[in-house]
């Protein structure tokens, strides 16, 4: 009973009302409990103890780029990744009722929301732009507070839940903006292999000429699409770096012979997870 319990509580990075929240109903769908982290470390950490099931993170935006300290988190506390979701970000600017944007004084939202809304906030240099914690958390406190003259950048789901107002919706400067999730797990789940088309891995290089080319080479040679690589400084050696490299592929059995040799031509070579790829 106690597992059946554990396999519907997940941890998410913000509270209820964040994008967050909103993967974790359209990756979900079914009964879910929410388990709020304020931070990505403190999501990790309700992982490593056991006190849920699976985590879900925002891996990489559109606009923004990548969360890279989240993919340093995945790696040095062995998290695997058994599936992603792309979510449509659509930012909002909420207030209590019956306020207008001349009433509003100051925004609060997350850097990465106030950074993808930037351009809208140019428009008006009476509002003091203020780093938060989270999007949905700033929504909730206006609520709770009836802080007047204050303002949040949101979705939707933020609005409807802490029953605040959008004064103007769809903000965000560019507007096919989405953010990729990854869907977090302790141990890796056993996937068939027939349902498998997406890996991502890490490695490291010896120094020498030309070992990222043939790399990438080798990655080609088996038809291996590359959809993402992100390098990583190692911190205890100067200008060396490890690779995060996610690969979509549409025989497993390329992708397994390319990972026979991706092991001997690297060092530190390891999968963070092996996944059905999401819809973009």
């Amino acid at each position: 009973f106690f597992f059946a319990h554990m396999e519907t509580k997940i941890a998410i990075q913000g509270i209820k009302g964040s994008f967050h929240h909103q993967v974790a109903q359209n990756y979900f769908q079914s009964n879910i409990e929410l388990e709020e982290c304020l931070s990505f470390p403190d999501l990790v950490k309700s992982l490593k103890k056991n006190q849920v099931h699976k985590g879900i993170m925002a891996l990489e935006n559109s606009i923004a780029g990548s969360i890279i300290p989240n993919y340093a988190l995945i790696d040095q506390n062995n998290l695997h990744i058994i599936g992603e979701c792309y979510l449509d970000i659509h930012m909002n600017l909420m207030v209590l009722k019956g306020q207008k944007i001349e009433d509003i004084t100051e925004v609060h939202s997350h850097p990465i929301a106030l950074l993808q809304c930037a351009v809208f906030f140019s428009q008006y240099p009476h509002i003091k732009l203020v780093e938060s914690v989270d999007t949905a958390e700033t929504a909730q406190r206006i609520q709770e507070q009836q802080l007047k003259g204050i303002g949040a950048v949101a979705a939707p789901i933020a609005a409807e839940m802490y029953g605040l107002e959008i004064i103007a919706a769809g903000i965000h400067t560019i507007k096919s903006n989405k953010t990729r999730f990854v869907i977090l797990k302790n141990e890796n789940k056993e996937f068939p292999k027939e349902k498998i088309n997406k890996a991502s891995i890490k490695f490291e290089l010896e120094d020498l000429p030309g070992t990222l080319a043939a790399v990438l080479n080798l990655m080609n040679n088996y038809q291996l699409n590359l959809t993402k690589i992100q390098s990583l400084p190692i911190i205890e050696t100067p200008f060396q770096y490890s690779f995060f490299v996610d690969v979509i592929f549409e025989k497993y059995e390329y992708y397994e012979k390319a990972k026979e040799i991706l092991e001997l031509m690297t060092t530190h070579f390891k999968v963070l997870g092996e996944y059905s790829k999401g819809e973009q």
